[in-house]
């Protein structure tokens, strides 16, 4: 066995020295930032300062982001994932930061041709952490993105599966599928309020425990979150394509023998994925439906906690599953106390749900009914939750009263309490009809807060924050440039973006104090 000076061979007549010599090689060990800070000064004064090397402008802002942000962690949460034997591993941080620095400079591309670029640009290995040309191969990414992974498959079903049915379109421009289960978010609520204290344990578990320790709690101590006690979560889905058309192969003979269908299962190369309707772009894709949760409050709209779910299934039931996950899985000491949902989840059991884990909802009404609803008195509810007098017109809200919880409602003849002139009068009252509401006898018609208050308009408007944050992920990181045939692998992008999304937030917070970054490093001593 011969070996040259290629860095790679190097590694591997390591190895083999080790194999021969019997000596256990232990495993990665932490390696603080401030040693790669060091390590980044030390490379960038010898290779860019007065040589042929050059930095310019554009260069600064990813070397400030990746000089901040602190993945030293990351050895710690991979610690099991190594064995005790074999050669010396690379740097989890390093190959961490490699991949972070990948969907910051060049999403669009692959794994393959980012290795390229780590050695044809020195900048880039440098920033990773790897000495320029001694940078690792595909395979030891892709080994590397493993460790993340808790289930020796890379997807969450089988890849024998039956062939679904086909999925119905909305009726109208802008409208969801509708569900093909009745009362399915209703048997759903139900159970997971029995079994909310059962938490099942999922294979990317180790990833959003990761992200959490070392970027939600980097970005709640910095205030981006919002408040620093309570936490407004904002929700929505958006799909994610990742194929043209659902590819299979058969598993039985019926082709063959000339029966053009059958019912048997087949073979998916991405069993986790099916056909759905995008309301948007108002077509059929095959793919994800990413449902992510947002911090409404967040001045950069920052994500919280990301859920791919088939293509085909309802905002609805996307919420139920990935509400409850993060209930299980967030502990970083703040309390969620409002939700901010569109009129995808106007269902009655997601504000049991939600009123059962005290979060205040704010959802706009679907208006699936123009009908007025009857009260056990003269007055009707119309299907906006505003009580209909005997004559036929809105009442007018004056108020709520908190020590009984409930809204007020008086004749909508009243001027400023003095003047009633109503030419029919259902009450001989001084001041006209009155009626009064409670969250508790319809929390959908009458919530909490009125939604024609200036308090829900307020606070309902930061809705918007959960579309933004699809817009960061889709648009300005390419998700959907991924070409992945396993979940896994989609994950791993959808976390590495949100990672990328809060460091774009700490780099936006500490902009002033990185202005003189340049200056630090150039000149040390000074």
């Amino acid at each position: 066995m011969t070996f040259q000076n290629d860095p790679n061979n190097q590694r591997e007549r390591s190895y083999f020295l080790t194999l021969l010599s019997g000596v256990v090689v232990l495993k990665p060990t932490v390696s603080p930032h401030d040693v790669y800070q060091a390590f980044v000064m030390d490379q960038l004064q010898r290779h860019y300062s007065g040589g042929i090397l050059t930095l310019v402008s554009n260069d600064w802002p990813v070397i400030a982001k990746l000089w901040i942000t602190d993945l030293s962690g990351i050895s710690a949460t991979l610690l099991d994932s190594y064995s005790l034997r074999g050669p010396q591993p690379r740097d989890p941080s390093a190959m961490l930061r490699s991949y972070l620095l990948f969907l910051l400079t060049h999403p669009e591309k692959g794994i393959t041709q980012w290795v390229d670029l780590l050695y044809r640009v020195p900048l880039y290995a440098i920033l990773s952490g790897f000495e320029p040309g001694d940078v690792p191969g595909v395979g030891t990414f892709y080994d590397f993105f493993k460790r993340f992974w808790a289930t020796a498959g890379n997807n969450l079903k089988p890849r024998l599966q039956k062939r679904s049915r086909k999925l119905k379109k909305g009726k109208k421009k802008g409208e969801k599928a509708p569900s093909t289960t009745p009362k399915r978010v209703e048997r759903l609520v139900r159970w997971m309020i029995e079994h909310q204290d059962r938490r099942k344990v999922l294979p990317m578990d180790r990833l959003f425990d990761f992200f959490q320790s070392q970027f939600l709690a980097v970005s709640h101590h910095l205030g981006l979150l919002g408040s620093k006690d309570s936490l407004t979560v904002a929700a929505d889905g958006t799909p994610v394509v990742t194929q043209a058309y659902p590819r299979s192969k058969s598993t039985c003979l019926c082709h063959a023998q000339g029966l053009a269908k059958c019912n048997h299962p087949r073979l998916y190369s991405q069993p986790d994925c099916n056909s759905g309707w995008d309301s948007s772009r108002e077509r059929f894709f095959n793919g994800y439906h990413l449902y992510t949760l947002t911090a409404a409050n967040s001045p950069f709209d920052l994500p919280l906690y990301p859920r791919l779910h088939p293509a085909s299934r309802h905002d609805a039931v996307s919420f139920v599953l990935s509400s409850v996950e993060f209930a299980q899985r967030f502990s970083l000491g703040m309390v969620v106390d409002k939700m901010l949902l569109d009129a995808a989840h106007d269902a009655g059991p997601i504000y049991d749900l939600l009123l059962h884990q005290k979060i205040e909802p704010f959802i706009d009404l679907n208006d699936r009914s123009t009908k007025n609803s009857n009260t056990q008195s003269d007055i009707l509810i119309s299907s906006q939750g505003i009580p209909i007098c005997p004559s036929g017109k809105a009442m007018k809200p004056y108020g709520l009263d908190h020590s009984q919880k409930r809204q007020k409602w008086i004749c909508p003849t009243m001027k400023r309490r003095t003047t009633y002139t109503c030419p029919k009068p259902c009450s001989t009252a001084k001041y006209g009809r009155t009626f009064h509401t409670r969250c508790t006898d319809n929390p959908r018609l009458f919530p909490q807060t009125p939604r024609n208050s200036e308090k829900w308009k307020l606070t309902y408007k930061r809705r918007t924050s959960s579309e933004r944050t699809n817009k960061r992920e889709k648009i300005d990181y390419r998700l959907e440039s991924g070409r992945h045939r396993s979940t896994m692998m989609w994950y791993l992008r959808i976390y590495g973006i949100m990672m990328c999304q809060h460091i774009d937030a700490w780099y936006a917070h500490r902009y002033d104090e990185l202005k003189n970054l340049k200056y630090l490093i150039f000149n040390p001593v000074a």
